[in-house]
């Protein structure tokens, strides 16, 4: 009767210290998960000059893909992407465009190939796509979450 006893005891003390340890781990991924929603993925940015202050994530995803070719203004939207191994680029590609980095790519060279069109310019950095989006009107881009903003205005992704 000891040994059950004991045993139980021994059983209720480890049920204890695994729910506080799962407890103190859920606790962790909460605030690792607050302090990514803080910081966003990317941030969208656009020529000064444009009046638009937010888009549709479709009208968005179609002016990447150029099935789209005029903001409504009617100026030549002029979309810049960064290279494919930073996040940014990833999480804009998954959360916009609905596709994988390796599909868009995909998607690119099949319009190469048949002469349709050619893909937005791949820039190697956020400094990059600010200064692009900067100097030409009618220009799109993104940069990382935490990039300082000069020379653009951010749009907002409805």
């Amino acid at each position: 009767m000891r040994r059950k006893q004991s045993s139980l005891l021994r059983f209720g003390a480890r049920r204890q210290l695994l729910l506080a340890l799962a407890v103190l781990a859920f606790q962790g991924v909460g605030s690792s998960a607050l302090a990514d929603e803080a910081t966003p993925a990317f941030r969208l940015v656009v020529h000064p000059n444009n009046s638009i202050r937010s888009v549709e994530r479709s009208f968005l995803a179609d002016a990447f893909l150029k099935k789209i070719t005029r903001w409504s203004e009617g100026e030549t939207i002029r979309p810049a992407d960064l290279r494919p191994a930073v996040d940014a680029r990833r999480a804009f590609t998954e959360r916009v465009l609905k596709r994988t980095v390796g599909a868009v790519r995909s998607y690119w060279q099949q319009r190469i190939f048949s002469g349709r069109d050619v893909p937005p310019p791949e820039l190697e950095s956020d400094d990059e796509v600010l200064a692009f989006v900067a100097k030409h009107p009618g220009a799109v881009g993104y940069v990382s979450g935490n990039a300082k903003l000069k020379g653009v205005k951010e749009l907002l992704v409805k």
